[in-house]
């Protein structure tokens, strides 16, 4: 079965808006960045590794790593959202109300109760055991409500052709399988690709200017706090992100101290 033209003319509307949100949230998170907060957060010695010497190579690479983790989650919540709005439209999916599922769809007599991913690679070993903990409890919510039937929990996967299983107490699904089973369409997978290249050129355009700007932002005020005769001060770089800070406690004493001998001395009433 392949995408219906009708189908096609809401999925293309829906992406347009969408598509066009995920390039405005990602412009957005340009500005969240500032110098401090983006060497803070990176690893010195790796990037001492790549031998950057050059202020604006190791701006841009900092930039490169940050935006590209930011550009991730912002475009796995798009792909979920398109993913559900697809279910709603071919077999009657919807958001789930339910912690950690995302669609709830029948098909075939089966009640699927879908947690969405992007892609397979997802999450730490914690967050693995709350997706478990919450599709087990989705089930026990749903039997308890009274309704009778097969009901399958499922984790689905955006992208990735690994095969259908399943894993402990729930269906692992992705790629084609996964887009599948939320429209009945065999072909969708690959059709998703035209109208998610909505205006790319325009909307990376722009976003290459911004980013432009924000690299000569940062490199100006990197070389005039991380630099000492033009030669990056690597050693002040491992300090920002790995010097020990002083407690609290310590801290306190300090500012308490240095108050104290800012105040000027009382003067005593001269005895008569």
């Amino acid at each position: 079965m392949r995408m219906t033209p009708e189908l096609r003319r809401k999925i293309e509307s829906f992406v347009e808006k969408e598509i066009t949100a995920f390039h405005t949230a990602k412009a957005a998170s340009l500005a969240k960045i500032d110098l401090i907060k983006l060497l803070s957060t990176k690893n010195p010695y790796l990037f001492r590794a790549k031998n950057l010497e050059v202020a604006s190579d190791l701006i841009g690479s900092l930039l490169d790593a940050r935006i590209s983790s930011s550009e991730e989650g912002i475009f796995g919540h798009f792909l979920e959202e398109l993913a559900i709005f697809i279910s709603s439209e071919t077999c009657s999916g919807k958001k789930a109300g339910i912690p950690g599922v995302d669609i709830e769809l029948n098909r075939d007599g089966i009640r699927y109760l879908v947690a969405v991913k992007s892609g397979n690679n997802w999450g730490n070993q914690s967050q693995h055991k709350d997706l478990h903990r919450n599709l087990r409890a989705a089930v026990m919510v749903i039997k308890q409500s009274g309704q009778i039937g097969d009901i399958q929990p499922t984790l689905g996967i955006c992208y990735g052709n690994f095969a259908k299983a399943y894993k402990e107490h729930y269906l692992h699904v992705g790629g084609k399988d996964f887009w599948e089973l939320i429209s009945g369409s065999q072909t969708l997978y690959r059709e998703l690709i035209e109208p998610i290249g909505y205006k790319a050129k325009e909307h990376n355009q722009s976003f290459s200017d911004a980013r432009a700007k924000l690299t000569n932002q940062l490199t100006k005020e990197f070389l005039e706090k991380f630099s000492v005769q033009g030669k990056i001060d690597w050693p002040k770089i491992v300090d920002l992100v790995s010097k020990s800070k002083e407690p609290r406690k310590a801290k306190a004493k300090k500012a308490t101290a240095k108050k104290a001998k800012k105040r000027p001395a009382k003067r005593t009433r001269k005895q008569s």
